[in-house]
């Protein structure tokens, strides 16, 4: 009301009105313009848009519906997407994921027109059982609290164990389940939880983690391949090489290499006749 009452009265003061009409002349084609500007920048963004879109392979949809979306990169892609896209276009198999069900792998196999076998379960183990109260602290590490970076640096941390867990937790970082924490010093695997990706395999720079069929309750708590007298020097429960599992096993399923202790679980039948004869306790019987 005020603009219009100006308007209406500008023949109170000489040239006013001159000047508000030119104002609102300008505000007008100001306006246009840019309305203009934002029209023409709508319809090339609409046409970009078309030109530019990326086919959307369907085949690839419907696999990476069946992946468990944990893009932990167990498969060796980066992420559940690039894997999904590999076994699209052929590049991986059906069952290149280590995460999805046997169920799930079994509907990938049918979408891209292949078959899966049919595989036990398998778990992560960490050999080593060198907890703080058996294996012996030869120094004090001051460093990143990283396996790799520790090993890079030398030594194994703080345990005069050169072969042992570093307990820094690497594996621990990696895991994209929980399924692995450190426990009194050593990496420590549930069971339950882990999927067998095998990313805390690949981390770990001492290669004490292994995948084991989930069955397997037998194992050897060890990963020292020093001869017996050393390894008595720096660890109470470590491998000695005494090969008397080795005797008492009646399928073939155990033997003695480098003085280490190694289970053959195709054969192994979890009889325990190993487990009790080991003096040291370094094979033991995990629960069912």
């Amino acid at each position: 009301m005020f603009i219009i009452n100006i308007v209406e009265n500008t023949s109170l003061i000489p040239g006013l009105s001159i000047v508000l009409a030119f104002s609102l002349k300008n505000i007008a084609i100001a306006t246009g313009v840019v309305s203009l500007i934002g029209l023409l920048i709508g319809l090339f963004l609409g046409i970009a848009s078309k030109k530019l879109e990326v086919a959307v392979d369907e085949l690839e949809e419907m696999v990476r519906e069946l992946l468990p979306g944990a893009n932990c990169g167990g498969c060796g892609y980066a992420g559940c997407d690039a894997c999904a896209k590999a076994i699209a276009k052929g590049e991986a198999a059906a069952d290149v994921c280590p995460v999805a069900s046997s169920e799930a792998n079994k509907e990938i196999a049918k979408l891209v027109g292949g078959t899966v076998e049919e595989s036990e379960k398998k778990v992560a183990y960490v050999n080593c059982v060198g907890t703080c109260d058996k294996s012996k602290v030869n120094s004090t590490y001051y460093g990143p609290k990283d396996c790799k970076l520790a090993a890079g640096i030398g030594g194994n941390g703080s345990k005069a164990c050169s072969y042992g867990c570093m307990g820094f937790g690497s594996c621990v970082n990696v895991c994209a389940f929980d399924a692995i924490h450190i426990v009194d010093g050593v990496a420590l695997v549930d069971k339950e939880k882990c999927t067998a990706c095998g990313m805390c395999v690949a981390e770990c720079p001492n290669n004490i983690i292994e995948m084991v069929t989930a069955k397997a309750r037998t194992l050897v708590a060890c990963s020292s391949y020093d001869k017996g007298k050393d390894v008595k020097t720096y660890c109470s429960i470590g491998c000695i090489g005494c090969k008397l599992c080795v005797r008492a096993c009646e399928y073939d399923a155990i033997h003695v290499k480098d003085n280490l202790a190694k289970i053959d679980y195709s054969k192994c039948t979890n009889c325990g006749a190993c487990v009790k004869v080991c003096p040291v306790k370094v094979i033991q019987e995990q629960p069912a």
